[in-house]
């Protein structure tokens, strides 16, 4: 079976500047520590719309405003985090924009873009287009991805 792939990439000059912590971590990962993400979607169909596009690129606008939601000049907080608490008093404080989250990484940082963009794509194309993974970047040594298998 053919298939079309469209790419779309919010690249780390975008500026979604975030700060977390891996408390887990042996190595300095465990302190709070930032990065500009950058985040790639790609889509795929085996037919294309009327338009002959997999995907309205338009329509990345909602995405990307899930994306700045999330991970635009925010501290990122994994609810396990034993120092949770003192974190989210950073936003009681209004030093800090916190999002918490169930785990922090950019494994799971793609994940969860994922979900919400696999949802609301599926939605807006009634289940014609595929979404096949989402990449997070750190930068441009250090990314990771999640895929629809």
């Amino acid at each position: 079976m053919n298939s079309y792939q469209v790419i779309k990439t919010f690249g780390t000059e975008n500026g979604f500047s975030c700060a977390f912590r891996q408390w887990r971590a042996k190595s300095d990962c465990k302190y709070l520590h930032g990065y500009s993400l950058g985040f790639k979607f790609v889509l795929e169909c085996s037919e294309l719309d009327e338009n002959s596009w997999v995907y309205d690129f338009g329509g990345f606008k909602k995405i990307r405003e899930w994306i700045e939601d999330h991970f635009d000049h925010t501290l990122l907080v994994s609810k396990d985090d034993p120092k949770k608490e003192t974190l989210i008093n950073l936003m009681n404080k209004e030093i800090a924009k916190v999002v918490e989250l169930n785990q922090v990484g950019c494994e799971k940082f793609a994940e969860l873009a994922f979900e919400f963009a696999d949802n609301y794509i599926s939605e807006e194309t009634n289940g014609r287009v595929k979404l096949v993974s989402v990449e997070v970047f750190e930068h441009g040594a250090n990314s990771a991805k999640f895929k629809n298998i």
